[in-house]
């Protein structure tokens, strides 16, 4: 499984958080060091996570300065414990000390999304291996592609990118068109696609197996109602994908994957996350000689 996100992608995102701290004058603070001392700095985990997140840090000194290296001693998709070095970066410590903030916001806050993760996919599988923890669309604007490259590290699957990767047809949708009516609409015109459908009763989840559909999005059920609906939809279309959604925590996982769902989705994943604590120390100038 590819963790990291497109290269094109890191590189703009990353160009724009540079850019929210340099204009054309540059770092004010950083000016006062010696322009050529050398040194190195490590970047350490202060609590038990999931790394994600590197090519920033990476991207990130490759645009202030080619010269910088950085070593990446925990590849994404890595756990790590209090005080483990997962990052090493030494050149000249100017560089090193403008760089520090946009790379750590993109390391920690990929990482508490990977690290969210990776614990909802624990619970879960301890009661149904088979079950898949998603993501959703509730990401951060911009930051969408890196933060689902994150829930990838932490070994969660991705709902759809966009609103063309497949057809999810919701309640607003319903508003002016039938289950069936949509279903029918999606088939003529987006063949081959997968189509859901959210329902919120065990009535609509029977109009959309007989409709045709691909999926049914179980929309803020309880647990004991996923698993009738579960059951039902077992009974009508063996194949049909059963999805939760609404309300997941870590608390609630489990009793949802008890309930035999395929799917488990979570916008918490991404929009309500706490960042891995991260610390980075400086080793003092000169100490990256050598290296």
């Amino acid at each position: 499984m590819t963790f990291s996100a497109p290269h094109d992608v890191v590189r703009d995102c990353v160009a724009r958080a540079l850019g929210e701290d340099l204009d054309a004058v540059g770092d004010l603070t950083a000016a006062l060091l010696d322009q050529e001392a050398l040194g190195e700095l490590v970047i350490r985990s202060r609590e038990v996570g999931v790394i994600a997140g590197q090519a920033c840090v990476v991207e990130t000194f490759a645009q202030l300065d080619a010269s910088v290296v950085v070593d990446v001693v925990s590849d994404d998709g890595s756990r790590v414990e209090p005080g483990q070095v997962i990052t090493r970066i030494s050149g000249r410590l100017c560089v090193i000390l403008t760089g520090e903030r946009t790379a750590l916001n993109f390391l920690g806050h990929l990482s508490g999304v990977a690290s969210a993760t990776a614990a909802m996919v624990e619970i879960v599988r301890a009661v149904a291996p088979e079950t898949k923890v998603l993501d959703t669309r509730k990401t951060t604007p911009g930051l969408r592609v890196l933060e689902k490259a994150a829930v990838r590290a932490g070994g969660g699957t991705n709902h759809r990118m966009n609103l063309s990767d497949a057809l999810l047809i919701k309640d607003n949708h319903l508003g002016f068109l039938s289950i069936a009516e949509a279903v029918e609409r999606a088939q003529t015109l987006w063949p081959g696609k997968a189509i859901e459908v959210e329902v919120e009763d065990l009535a609509q989840l029977t109009e959309a197996a007989h409709a045709g559909a691909t999926s049914v999005l179980l929309d803020n059920m309880s647990p004991d109602q996923a698993k009738e609906a579960t059951v039902l939809a077992r009974s009508l279309n063996p194949g049909l994908l059963v999805e939760v959604s609404g309300g997941i925590t870590l608390e609630n996982a489990a009793a949802y994957a008890a309930a035999g769902v395929d799917l488990i989705s979570s916008g918490a994943l991404t929009h309500s996350i706490k960042n891995l604590d991260l610390g980075l120390d400086v080793l003092g100038p000169e100490s990256a000689k050598g290296r």
